[in-house]
């Protein structure tokens, strides 16, 4: 079958009619979608002016006033009206009672445990010996007036010396203050450790008692340390139960030596008797 030209050029016009048809459809659509999405745009533009322009009209909030007597014996007799649970408020006054003595027992225990270490206060043994005079030792015993500012290592080798003989160490304070126990246990941890390198409560400590008594420092007029004096009765009283008028030493010796050189020195000053007790211990050990 032949196909004619006539036929060709009709064929040719109707595809580029349906091709421009198409394309008008196109344009069509998408501007069609790109006036409902500026429409949705303005929508939302003008309900967020209408919420502006809402909320400014929106009055203050304002608490209702309760300085009317009348409201407020009804807002007490509604209180008084809730149910009652006495064993739920009895079960619970109970447990804060219970919860708050214990919280108290070992806070005190904690305290006295620690005054003891630092010799603020004494131990179970001491105030048996105070309970009874006639067990009580009235020699002298030999205090080391100290410092912390002293290097570790001299007051550990005082520690030494001092744990043969039943001596003393004293400090005139605390380290940071009174109100800061913490640096001065760590310092006594520190000096008593028969190992160095021991951490934690197991640590086997050498038997020295520390104390902190300015009062003791006071009576001797200690300006300078390490100084010994041999003190009469009980040093570690605690030195909130001193007074000016506690038996002191009759002498003071100052200098940087051992133990043994200034127990020697205090003999030499006239306390020969003083000191003879300790040199018998330093010398049997």
């Amino acid at each position: 079958m032949r196909i004619s030209k006539r036929s060709i050029h009709s064929a040719a016009l109707l595809a580029l009619l349906g091709a421009a048809t198409a394309a008008l459809a196109q344009d069509s659509a998408r501007q069609s979608a790109t006036d409902e999405g500026q429409a949705s745009m303005d929508r939302l533009e003008g309900a967020i002016a209408r919420g502006k322009n809402g909320s400014a009209q929106l009055p203050d909030p304002r608490l209702p006033p309760t300085d009317k007597p009348a409201d407020r014996r009804r807002a007490f007799d509604g209180l008084h009206k809730r149910l009652p649970a006495p064993e739920m408020e009895a079960r619970a006054r109970a447990a804060q009672a219970r919860g708050e003595a214990s919280l108290a027992a070992e806070r005190e225990r904690q305290a006295k445990a620690l005054r003891q270490a630092l010799g603020l206060e004494p131990a179970e043994e001491q105030a048996l010996a105070k309970a009874n005079p006639a067990a009580a030792d009235k020699g002298w015993v030999p205090v080391l007036f100290v410092s912390s500012s002293m290097p570790i290592s001299t007051l550990r080798n005082y520690a030494v010396q001092l744990e043969k003989v039943r001596g003393v160490m004293a400090f005139r304070g605390v380290p940071g203050g009174l109100r800061k126990m913490g640096p001065m246990a760590k310092l006594t941890a520190q000096i008593l450790r028969l190992d160095p390198g021991c951490e934690g409560p197991n640590c086997v400590m050498r038997d020295v008692q520390l104390i902190i008594d300015p009062i003791v420092f006071r009576q001797h007029g200690i300006v300078q340390v390490p100084a010994l004096a041999m003190i009469p009765g009980d040093p570690t009283q605690a030195y909130c139960e001193r007074d000016d008028e506690s038996p002191r030493a009759a002498h003071v010796v100052f200098g940087d030596s051992a133990l043994s050189g200034m127990l020697e020195e205090y003999a030499r000053l006239g306390g020969k008797e003083e000191v003879s007790h300790a040199q018998a211990l330093a010398r049997a050990r």
